[in-house]
């Protein structure tokens, strides 16, 4: 039997010295979907990022995967499963080239990321599968390109590929589109859209322009604590939802935009 979830929270608490951050968390983020949290400042969206990739412990509750408990697996652990996590700021090393970039992260999935007595010919092999990860992620003519002199939509572009080289079943993005102009924003919405095929896909976004045009289902958190769930159009319409999250003139605004 086919296993519905591939990620779930049960009762997911977090809790720092008697403020509860994460609220009884209950989350089922089925296969092939793309989810959203979304939530006003504070509402505890990252705290649950952190929790999943073991950046921090529960204080109470469960985390499963493909219906195993996870709860207890390292951060290293959850990663080799395939709950890969691409940060809020792009995580890239600035002073090497998008293709130097991909390969580090190739070689971290071989697991010899700190094999630096190696020369560069040994890792040349890799390059084909790092030139691949470009092409995916529309990158293909800035192999050579230092990081630093990239603008920033493609360095997230460049980061989402780095992402890719870890093999992902699910895809932990953490607010993708934060300080992009319109056209990037829509280039990485199309990335997105691309690269979550055969994958599952866990975001966290402010832009609810961002989240009508691509997820499947949404989580909306509050205080802590999940204040709605369902698809976009189920979701806006929420009262509660359009006073927790920005009032309900804004939301249109932000949704048509």
């Amino acid at each position: 039997m086919t296993q519905e979830f591939v990620l779930e929270t049960r009762g997911l608490t977090k809790e720092f010295r008697g403020f509860t951050a994460v609220d009884d968390v209950n989350l089922q983020v089925r296969e092939g979907h793309i989810h959203a949290l979304i939530g006003p400042n504070g509402a505890g969206k990252t705290t649950v990022f952190n929790l999943l990739t073991k950046f921090l412990p529960p204080t109470r509750g469960e985390i499963l995967y493909r219906g195993r408990p996870i709860t207890a697996m390292r951060a290293n652990e959850i990663a080799r499963l395939g709950l890969v996590r691409s940060f809020q700021i792009s995580a890239v090393f600035a002073h090497m080239t998008a293709l130097e970039n991909v390969r580090v992260a190739l070689q971290r999935r071989l697991g010899t990321s700190f094999h630096f007595w190696k020369s560069e010919r040994s890792l040349e092999p890799l390059d084909e599968r790092a030139l691949a990860l470009l092409e995916e992620v529309g990158l293909q003519d800035d192999a050579d390109v230092l990081t630093v002199e990239m603008p920033y939509g493609r360095k997230r572009a460049l980061e989402v590929a780095t992402t890719l080289a870890l093999e992902p079943t699910v895809m932990l993005l953490d607010e993708p589109t934060q300080g992009m102009g319109a056209e990037d924003v829509d280039r990485i919405v199309e990335l997105i859209r691309r690269v979550s095929t055969g994958r599952t896909v866990l975001m966290v976004e402010h832009n609810l322009g961002v989240v009508s045009r691509l997820c499947d289902r949404i989580s909306v958190l509050a205080r802590g604590a999940v204040l709605a769930e369902g698809d976009y159009a189920s979701v806006s319409k929420d009262p509660r939802v359009r006073e927790a999250y920005m009032g309900s003139e804004a939301a249109e605004e932000e949704a048509s935009g």
